[in-house]
């Protein structure tokens, strides 16, 4: 059945989740903030800034109207940096007429409330009864693949069954398979951490550091991911799925990853400050290095790549001094360190 489907984000994966909407028939409403950029949509059906070279379906209309958008709507598909949710949830919350279902596709967690998305989105939606259901998308997918049709398979999770399977319903085809997870904590978890990670991995590259040492951190970090994971109420298995090891595999090895890009050059003796002004765009592994490292901190969990990384970011140790020390730390025994035992 054709849904009305409103995307708010218009960047890189907001936009290549429009397509693949629009491609299962939906009608897609893309919300941007900036005019030239939702004009270029519907009169050209591209989106250069965000995606170069890409035709999009003219089913997908261009809006920065929000409550225009959300007119007569069946289902929200929210795409925008963590820091930015609260203030995109509280906009869009006056024009819902009717509860509809929310599908997030960020990944973060908030510093200082140590919250998942979902659960900001769910304490800003309140006692209103705007939103439906609350669901999370997330696994290893790169915007530039999925716009490209390529074979993509990602996770839905959620606490409410029917709205994981009516989320699956919406996006799944044969280029972009959808599992359901019921695990929708450790789904959350495994997608923020992986880009805490990904930095880390690029910062190696940048230090001249090759595979031997991405192996190893990326292993390693895993376990990290999975104890904070647990501790928070994740199940084990979920790290070892699409928004665990899936996603932390193509985060942390492919230029496409803003994080490890950013990552490469903190290595290469960039300062924060630099790195975020050459990309130009939101790193998300930055803010959730800072909350993860919190988080650790209060609950006792063992993340030396993390906590290596925020030296870096938010104490200036030079990236080679901090692998040193990382490298030099007391003997352990592999199996037992997994969760901390």
């Amino acid at each position: 059945m054709k849904k009305n489907v409103a995307v708010i984000g218009a960047g890189s994966w907001g936009s290549a989740l429009g397509i693949v909407l629009a491609d299962n028939g939906h009608d897609v409403r893309l919300v941007g903030r900036r005019e030239e950029q939702m004009e270029e949509l519907n009169q050209y059906h591209t989106n250069k800034s965000y995606l170069p070279g890409i035709d999009f379906p003219t089913s997908i209309k261009g809006y920065t109207d929000l409550g225009e958008a959300l007119q007569d709507i069946d289902a929200i598909v929210l795409v925008v940096p963590s820091k930015a949710m609260r203030e995109t949830v509280k906009s869009l919350l006056p024009h819902l007429t009717q509860a509809v279902p929310l599908i997030h596709a960020s990944k973060g967690i908030e510093p200082t409330t140590h919250m998942r998305v979902s659960e900001v989105i769910s304490e800003e939606v309140g006692t209103t009864g705007r939103i439906s259901s609350i669901t999370v998308l997330s696994g290893p997918s790169h915007a530039e693949e999925v716009a490209l049709r390529q074979p993509t398979t990602v996770t839905v999770a959620s606490a409410d069954e029917s709205a994981a399977n009516e989320a699956q319903y919406l996006f799944m085809n044969q280029k972009f398979r959808v599992y359901t997870n019921p695990d929708l904590i450790g789904v959350e978890i495994g997608g923020a951490l992986k880009n805490i990670i990904a930095l880390v991995c690029g910062v190696t590259n940048g230090l001249g550091y090759g595979d031997n040492t991405k192996a190893a951190i990326m292993t390693r970090g895993l376990a990290e991911i999975a104890r904070l994971g647990v501790q928070m109420g994740a199940q084990p298995l979920t790290f070892s799925g699409l928004s665990g090891l899936g996603d932390l595999i193509v985060t942390c090895t492919s230029v496409h990853s803003r994080n490890w890009r950013a990552g490469r050059m903190l290595g290469e003796g960039k300062s924060m400050e630099e790195v975020l002004e050459q990309m130009g765009m939101v790193v998300e592994g930055i803010r959730t290095t800072q909350a993860a490292y919190e988080l650790a901190s209060v609950n006792d969990i063992d993340m030396p790549i993390t906590t290596a990384l925020y030296s870096v970011l938010f104490e200036q140790v030079n990236p080679h001094q901090a692998t040193i020390e990382l490298m030099g730390r007391v003997k352990k025994n592999e199996v037992e360190s997994l969760f901390n035992l």
